[in-house]
């Protein structure tokens, strides 16, 4: 077992649901719980359908952690519901790079699985070849922003700087998420605002 796991098992536990917590909007439904932990055949066999290898990190989550459920955004999408891209060749100099779906028998360029449910054309995506394999990347397929490579090391890095994010309340913008702590501090600097030009 990785050793972050018991660690992110706890931190998770400490993150209890409060409606309307924070723009990761995906609350209502995950309720910041998981799904009970994937068989290590059913994740084999997913890697056999789709001819990929999950790093070792997701693997390790999925399996001694949970299946789908509390993430950012509308919340980890359940390995089924994964698909693979590629990302869109670049183009004009400064415009951002989109993503194409894909499979492995068709696919030209690295492969990135879309694991989290991020809304309209939106993804966070898994790298899972190349130079990005194991690495969490937001963008859009359509390019209208992105795409943004995480310096975290790994999905488990990733996940707990999350974690840690919504336990102590600071803003990560990257992730559209803010905190309760940093959306009451808004709210006090707007009614300051507000009082000192006698509104």
């Amino acid at each position: 077992m990785d050793s972050r796991i018991p660690r992110l098992r706890r931190k998770l536990a400490k993150v209890p649901f409060v409606q309307q917590r924070s723009h990761s909007f995906g609350e209502e439904q995950h309720k910041f719980r998981l799904a009970p932990p994937l068989s290590a055949a059913r994740v084999s066999r997913f890697e056999a359908e789709t001819q990929i290898e999950l790093p070792d990190a997701y693997r390790a989550f999925l399996t001694e952690l949970g299946g789908s459920g509390a993430s950012p955004f509308y919340g980890l999408l359940p390995l089924d519901r994964c698909e693979l891209f590629t990302m869109d060749s670049r183009g004009e100099q400064g415009v951002p790079r989109g993503f194409t779906a894909t499979d492995r028998r068709r696919a030209e360029g690295d492969l990135f699985l879309n694991i989290i449910e991020a809304g309209c054309s939106d993804l966070v995506l898994l790298g899972i070849t190349g130079p990005l394999t194991g690495r969490i990347l937001t963008g859009n397929s359509d390019g209208f922003w992105g795409p943004n490579v995480s310096s975290a090391s790994d999905f488990l890095a990733w996940y707990e700087r999350w974690l840690d994010h919504m336990a102590s309340g600071r803003d990560n913008r990257a992730l559209e998420l803010t905190s309760p702590a940093a959306r009451h501090q808004t709210s006090r600097l707007a009614t300051r605002s507000s009082a000192s030009r006698g509104d």
